[in-house]
Protein backbone atom coordinates (compact mmCIF):
# COMPACT_ATOMS: atom_id res chain seq x y z
CA UNK A 1 0.00 0.00 0.00
CA UNK A 2 2.59 2.51 1.17
CA UNK A 3 5.44 1.54 -1.15
CA UNK A 4 3.32 1.36 -4.29
CA UNK A 5 1.86 4.84 -3.69
CA UNK A 6 5.33 6.28 -3.13
CA UNK A 7 6.53 4.76 -6.41
CA UNK A 8 3.70 6.51 -8.27
CA UNK A 9 4.43 9.77 -6.46
CA UNK A 10 8.13 9.53 -7.29
CA UNK A 11 7.29 9.24 -10.99
CA UNK A 12 5.03 12.29 -10.72
CA UNK A 13 7.77 14.20 -8.92
CA UNK A 14 10.22 13.41 -11.71
CA UNK A 15 7.74 14.62 -14.31
CA UNK A 16 7.14 17.82 -12.38
CA UNK A 17 10.87 18.46 -12.08
CA UNK A 18 11.35 17.90 -15.80
CA UNK A 19 8.69 20.53 -16.57
CA UNK A 20 10.26 23.04 -14.22
CA UNK A 21 7.71 22.74 -11.44
CA UNK A 22 6.74 20.44 -8.58
CA UNK A 23 3.67 18.63 -7.34
CA UNK A 24 1.46 19.56 -4.44
CA UNK A 25 3.81 18.12 -1.86
CA UNK A 26 7.53 18.07 -1.14
CA UNK A 27 7.88 21.41 0.62
CA UNK A 28 11.52 22.47 1.16
CA UNK A 29 12.80 21.78 4.64
CA UNK A 30 11.27 18.32 4.90
CA UNK A 31 8.24 19.37 6.95
CA UNK A 32 6.23 16.51 5.48
CA UNK A 33 6.80 13.36 3.44
CA UNK A 34 4.73 14.32 0.36
CA UNK A 35 6.14 13.90 -3.15
CA UNK A 36 4.89 14.69 -6.63
CA UNK A 37 1.12 15.08 -6.78
CA UNK A 38 0.61 14.05 -3.15
CA UNK A 39 -0.18 16.70 -0.55
CA UNK A 40 -1.29 17.32 3.02
CA UNK A 41 -2.37 20.30 5.15
CA UNK A 42 1.29 21.21 5.65
CA UNK A 43 2.09 21.71 1.98
CA UNK A 44 -0.92 21.80 -0.32
CA UNK A 45 -2.16 24.89 -2.12
CA UNK A 46 -5.80 23.73 -2.08
CA UNK A 47 -7.58 20.78 -0.47
CA UNK A 48 -8.38 17.81 -2.74
CA UNK A 49 -12.01 16.87 -3.47
CA UNK A 50 -13.59 14.59 -0.87
CA UNK A 51 -15.47 11.61 -2.28
CA UNK A 52 -18.77 10.46 -0.79
CA UNK A 53 -19.95 6.86 -0.90
CA UNK A 54 -23.26 5.88 -2.49
CA UNK A 55 -23.28 2.35 -1.03
CA UNK A 56 -22.49 0.95 2.44
CA UNK A 57 -21.06 -2.52 3.02
CA UNK A 58 -23.07 -4.75 5.37
CA UNK A 59 -20.83 -7.37 7.05
CA UNK A 60 -23.80 -9.51 8.07
CA UNK A 61 -24.82 -10.17 4.48
CA UNK A 62 -21.82 -9.36 2.27
CA UNK A 63 -24.04 -6.92 0.32
CA UNK A 64 -23.35 -3.30 -0.57
CA UNK A 65 -26.59 -1.45 0.27
CA UNK A 66 -27.56 1.89 -1.29
CA UNK A 67 -27.09 4.93 0.94
CA UNK A 68 -30.43 6.32 2.12
CA UNK A 69 -29.70 9.80 0.76
CA UNK A 70 -28.44 8.55 -2.62
CA UNK A 71 -30.25 7.62 -5.83
CA UNK A 72 -29.47 3.99 -4.98
CA UNK A 73 -31.51 3.87 -1.77
CA UNK A 74 -33.42 0.59 -1.74
CA UNK A 75 -30.95 -1.19 -4.03
CA UNK A 76 -28.12 -3.60 -3.24
CA UNK A 77 -25.52 -5.86 -4.85
CA UNK A 78 -23.18 -8.62 -3.61
CA UNK A 79 -19.76 -7.34 -2.53
CA UNK A 80 -17.53 -10.39 -1.93
CA UNK A 81 -13.97 -10.48 -0.60
CA UNK A 82 -14.35 -8.72 2.76
CA UNK A 83 -14.01 -10.22 6.25
CA UNK A 84 -14.67 -7.78 9.10
CA UNK A 85 -14.32 -8.66 12.78
CA UNK A 86 -15.27 -6.29 15.59
CA UNK A 87 -13.29 -6.14 18.85
CA UNK A 88 -10.33 -8.17 17.62
CA UNK A 89 -8.25 -6.88 20.54
CA UNK A 90 -9.22 -5.37 23.89
CA UNK A 91 -8.88 -1.73 24.90
CA UNK A 92 -6.00 -2.64 27.24
CA UNK A 93 -4.20 -4.51 24.47
CA UNK A 94 -4.71 -1.55 22.14
CA UNK A 95 -3.12 0.83 24.67
CA UNK A 96 -0.10 -1.43 25.13
CA UNK A 97 0.42 -1.89 21.39
CA UNK A 98 0.23 1.85 20.68
CA UNK A 99 2.59 2.56 23.58
CA UNK A 100 5.12 0.10 22.15
CA UNK A 101 4.82 1.61 18.67
CA UNK A 102 5.34 5.12 20.02
CA UNK A 103 8.62 4.00 21.57
CA UNK A 104 10.02 3.80 18.01
CA UNK A 105 10.39 6.72 15.62
CA UNK A 106 7.65 7.52 13.12
CA UNK A 107 8.89 8.60 9.68
CA UNK A 108 7.07 11.25 7.61
CA UNK A 109 5.18 9.69 4.71
CA UNK A 110 2.84 10.59 1.86
CA UNK A 111 -0.36 12.61 2.26
CA UNK A 112 0.15 13.55 5.90
CA UNK A 113 0.75 10.04 7.19
CA UNK A 114 3.60 8.78 9.36
CA UNK A 115 4.92 5.24 9.05
CA UNK A 116 6.93 2.40 10.54
CA UNK A 117 7.99 -0.40 8.18
CA UNK A 118 8.91 -3.96 9.08
CA UNK A 119 9.82 -5.70 5.85
CA UNK A 120 12.25 -6.00 2.95
CA UNK A 121 13.26 -3.00 0.87
CA UNK A 122 11.32 -3.19 -2.40
CA UNK A 123 11.51 -1.43 -5.75
CA UNK A 124 8.15 -2.32 -7.27
CA UNK A 125 8.83 -0.60 -10.57
CA UNK A 126 12.00 -2.64 -11.21
CA UNK A 127 10.68 -5.68 -9.32
CA UNK A 128 13.71 -5.91 -7.07
CA UNK A 129 13.96 -6.45 -3.35
CA UNK A 130 16.57 -6.97 -0.68
CA UNK A 131 16.44 -7.77 3.00
CA UNK A 132 18.32 -4.62 4.02
CA UNK A 133 17.96 -4.13 7.76
CA UNK A 134 14.86 -6.33 7.98
CA UNK A 135 15.11 -8.41 11.17
CA UNK A 136 11.51 -9.57 11.47
CA UNK A 137 8.10 -8.38 12.57
CA UNK A 138 7.90 -6.66 15.99
CA UNK A 139 7.53 -8.82 19.08
CA UNK A 140 4.04 -7.53 19.93
CA UNK A 141 2.70 -8.87 16.61
CA UNK A 142 3.25 -12.52 17.48
CA UNK A 143 0.08 -12.73 19.57
CA UNK A 144 -1.87 -10.78 16.92
CA UNK A 145 -0.86 -13.25 14.19
CA UNK A 146 -1.63 -16.25 16.40
CA UNK A 147 -5.10 -14.86 17.09
CA UNK A 148 -5.71 -14.16 13.39
CA UNK A 149 -5.12 -17.81 12.56
CA UNK A 150 -8.02 -18.88 14.75
CA UNK A 151 -10.33 -17.60 12.00
CA UNK A 152 -10.80 -19.85 8.99
CA UNK A 153 -10.13 -17.11 6.43
CA UNK A 154 -6.66 -16.63 8.00
CA UNK A 155 -5.84 -20.12 9.30
CA UNK A 156 -2.77 -20.42 7.04
CA UNK A 157 -1.84 -16.72 6.96
CA UNK A 158 1.91 -16.07 7.36
CA UNK A 159 2.77 -12.36 7.14
CA UNK A 160 6.13 -11.38 5.71
CA UNK A 161 5.68 -7.62 6.07
CA UNK A 162 4.06 -5.20 8.49
CA UNK A 163 3.42 -1.51 7.90
CA UNK A 164 2.18 0.78 10.68
CA UNK A 165 0.54 3.98 9.44
CA UNK A 166 -0.33 6.91 11.70
CA UNK A 167 -3.14 9.21 10.49
CA UNK A 168 -3.73 12.59 12.16
CA UNK A 169 -6.43 15.15 11.26
CA UNK A 170 -4.02 18.02 12.01
CA UNK A 171 -1.92 16.85 9.04
CA UNK A 172 -4.87 16.11 6.76
CA UNK A 173 -3.74 12.49 6.60
CA UNK A 174 -5.28 10.25 3.93
CA UNK A 175 -4.41 7.64 1.32
CA UNK A 176 -5.58 7.82 -2.29
CA UNK A 177 -7.46 5.00 -4.07
CA UNK A 178 -4.98 2.29 -5.01
CA UNK A 179 -4.33 -1.42 -5.33
CA UNK A 180 -1.60 -3.04 -3.30
CA UNK A 181 1.09 -4.67 -5.43
CA UNK A 182 0.46 -8.29 -6.43
CA UNK A 183 3.91 -9.20 -7.76
CA UNK A 184 5.27 -9.57 -4.21
CA UNK A 185 2.20 -9.44 -1.97
CA UNK A 186 -0.32 -12.27 -1.95
CA UNK A 187 -4.08 -12.76 -1.83
CA UNK A 188 -4.97 -11.38 1.60
CA UNK A 189 -4.43 -7.89 2.98
CA UNK A 190 -5.05 -7.78 6.72
CA UNK A 191 -5.43 -4.52 8.68
CA UNK A 192 -6.02 -3.79 12.36
CA UNK A 193 -7.72 -0.43 12.99
CA UNK A 194 -6.62 1.32 16.20
CA UNK A 195 -7.51 4.44 18.26
CA UNK A 196 -10.53 5.60 16.24
CA UNK A 197 -13.20 4.46 13.81
CA UNK A 198 -12.84 5.27 10.13
CA UNK A 199 -14.19 4.38 6.69
CA UNK A 200 -12.46 2.34 4.01
CA UNK A 201 -13.73 3.62 0.65
CA UNK A 202 -13.82 1.13 -2.24
CA UNK A 203 -13.91 2.29 -5.85
CA UNK A 204 -13.47 0.72 -9.27
CA UNK A 205 -12.20 2.03 -12.61
CA UNK A 206 -14.02 -0.58 -14.70
CA UNK A 207 -16.44 0.31 -17.50
CA UNK A 208 -18.44 -2.84 -16.66
CA UNK A 209 -21.94 -2.60 -15.26
CA UNK A 210 -23.05 -3.85 -11.85
CA UNK A 211 -26.50 -5.40 -11.58
CA UNK A 212 -28.50 -4.06 -8.63
CA UNK A 213 -31.30 -5.85 -6.85
CA UNK A 214 -34.21 -4.16 -5.08
CA UNK A 215 -34.04 -4.48 -1.31
CA UNK A 216 -37.18 -4.41 0.81
CA UNK A 217 -38.07 -4.60 4.49
CA UNK A 218 -39.45 -7.84 5.90
CA UNK A 219 -42.17 -7.79 8.58
CA UNK A 220 -41.44 -11.35 9.63
CA UNK A 221 -38.70 -12.09 12.12
CA UNK A 222 -37.97 -15.35 10.32
CA UNK A 223 -35.83 -15.63 7.21
CA UNK A 224 -37.69 -17.78 4.67
CA UNK A 225 -35.43 -17.49 1.65
CA UNK A 226 -31.75 -17.74 0.82
CA UNK A 227 -32.18 -14.31 -0.77
CA UNK A 228 -33.34 -12.71 2.48
CA UNK A 229 -30.60 -11.01 4.45
CA UNK A 230 -30.40 -9.51 7.93
CA UNK A 231 -29.22 -5.93 7.61
CA UNK A 232 -29.26 -3.13 10.15
CA UNK A 233 -31.88 -0.54 9.22
CA UNK A 234 -29.15 2.07 9.35
CA UNK A 235 -26.76 -0.37 7.60
CA UNK A 236 -24.04 0.47 10.12
CA UNK A 237 -23.81 2.33 13.46
CA UNK A 238 -22.48 5.87 13.60
CA UNK A 239 -18.76 6.21 14.31
CA UNK A 240 -19.43 6.87 17.99
CA UNK A 241 -21.32 3.58 18.45
CA UNK A 242 -20.18 0.00 18.61
CA UNK A 243 -20.85 -2.75 16.15
CA UNK A 244 -23.13 -4.27 18.76
CA UNK A 245 -25.92 -2.08 17.38
CA UNK A 246 -26.08 -4.41 14.39
CA UNK A 247 -27.31 -7.25 16.53
CA UNK A 248 -30.77 -5.65 16.66
CA UNK A 249 -31.55 -6.05 12.99
CA UNK A 250 -34.33 -5.22 10.61
CA UNK A 251 -34.99 -7.84 7.94
CA UNK A 252 -34.16 -6.93 4.37
CA UNK A 253 -34.73 -9.06 1.28
CA UNK A 254 -33.99 -9.03 -2.42
CA UNK A 255 -36.53 -10.26 -4.92
CA UNK A 256 -35.02 -11.82 -8.07
CA UNK A 257 -38.40 -11.58 -9.83
CA UNK A 258 -38.54 -7.80 -9.43
CA UNK A 259 -37.12 -5.43 -12.04
CA UNK A 260 -33.41 -4.80 -11.69
CA UNK A 261 -31.25 -1.86 -12.67
CA UNK A 262 -27.57 -1.47 -13.44
CA UNK A 263 -24.88 1.09 -12.74
CA UNK A 264 -21.39 1.68 -14.13
CA UNK A 265 -18.78 0.22 -11.79
CA UNK A 266 -16.74 3.42 -11.91
CA UNK A 267 -19.72 5.39 -10.55
CA UNK A 268 -19.91 3.27 -7.39
CA UNK A 269 -18.14 3.99 -4.09
CA UNK A 270 -18.70 1.48 -1.28
CA UNK A 271 -18.05 2.56 2.31
CA UNK A 272 -16.74 -0.14 4.66
CA UNK A 273 -17.07 1.23 8.19
CA UNK A 274 -14.19 0.13 10.41
CA UNK A 275 -14.90 0.31 14.16
CA UNK A 276 -12.03 0.97 16.55
CA UNK A 277 -10.05 -2.24 17.29
CA UNK A 278 -11.62 -4.08 14.34
CA UNK A 279 -9.78 -6.37 11.93
CA UNK A 280 -10.51 -6.29 8.20
CA UNK A 281 -9.33 -8.69 5.49
CA UNK A 282 -9.52 -7.88 1.77
CA UNK A 283 -9.22 -10.76 -0.69
CA UNK A 284 -10.57 -11.86 -4.07
CA UNK A 285 -12.57 -9.12 -5.87
CA UNK A 286 -12.13 -6.64 -3.00
CA UNK A 287 -8.37 -7.11 -3.35
CA UNK A 288 -7.91 -7.24 -7.13
CA UNK A 289 -10.92 -5.49 -8.69
CA UNK A 290 -11.65 -2.69 -6.23
CA UNK A 291 -9.24 0.02 -5.13
CA UNK A 292 -9.24 1.07 -1.48
CA UNK A 293 -8.72 4.50 0.08
CA UNK A 294 -9.01 6.45 3.33
CA UNK A 295 -10.29 9.99 2.77
CA UNK A 296 -9.33 12.95 4.90
CA UNK A 297 -12.86 13.66 6.13
CA UNK A 298 -13.00 10.16 7.65
CA UNK A 299 -10.07 10.89 9.99
CA UNK A 300 -11.66 12.55 13.02
CA UNK A 301 -8.85 11.89 15.53
CA UNK A 302 -5.57 9.99 15.64
CA UNK A 303 -5.85 6.65 13.88
CA UNK A 304 -3.23 3.90 13.53
CA UNK A 305 -3.53 1.12 10.98
CA UNK A 306 -1.37 -2.02 11.20
CA UNK A 307 -1.34 -3.80 7.83
CA UNK A 308 0.06 -7.30 7.37
CA UNK A 309 0.90 -8.78 3.96
CA UNK A 310 1.69 -12.30 2.83
CA UNK A 311 3.82 -13.48 -0.09
CA UNK A 312 2.49 -13.99 -3.62
CA UNK A 313 2.60 -17.37 -5.36
CA UNK A 314 5.88 -16.44 -7.06
CA UNK A 315 7.62 -16.27 -3.67
CA UNK A 316 5.75 -19.14 -2.01
CA UNK A 317 6.30 -22.91 -2.07
CA UNK A 318 6.65 -24.06 -5.67
CA UNK A 319 7.11 -20.53 -7.00
CA UNK A 320 9.98 -19.22 -9.09
CA UNK A 321 11.45 -17.32 -6.13
CA UNK A 322 10.52 -19.80 -3.41
CA UNK A 323 14.03 -19.77 -1.85
CA UNK A 324 14.04 -15.98 -1.38
CA UNK A 325 10.48 -16.03 -0.14
CA UNK A 326 11.17 -18.68 2.48
CA UNK A 327 14.22 -16.76 3.67
CA UNK A 328 12.16 -13.59 4.12
CA UNK A 329 9.34 -15.47 5.84
CA UNK A 330 11.74 -17.15 8.25
CA UNK A 331 13.15 -13.74 9.17
CA UNK A 332 9.70 -12.18 9.54
CA UNK A 333 8.46 -14.82 11.96
CA UNK A 334 11.35 -14.43 14.41
CA UNK A 335 9.40 -11.42 15.77
CA UNK A 336 12.64 -9.63 16.64
CA UNK A 337 12.32 -6.71 14.26
CA UNK A 338 12.68 -2.97 14.56
CA UNK A 339 11.40 -0.42 12.01
CA UNK A 340 13.59 -0.28 8.88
Amino acid sequence: MEEEEEAVAASAAAAAAASGGRGAGGEPGGCCGCKGVRGCLLCEAAPPPQISANFVYCPLTGFAVGEKQSEFAGWAFPFPGVFLLEGFISADEECKIVELMDCSAWKPSQSGRRKQDYGPKVNFKKRKLKAGGFAGLPSFSQEIVTRMRSHSVLKDFSPVEQCNLDYGPERGAAIDPHWDDWWLWGERLVSLNLLSATVLSMSCDSEDYIQLFPAFLQDSKQVHSSLTHAVSQEHWPKESTSLGGLRSTTKWGTDPSSPTRSVLSKEVVVAIHLPQRSLVVLYGPARYRWKHAIYRHHIKSRRICITFRELSAEFSLGGEQEELGQKLLKTALTYQGIPV
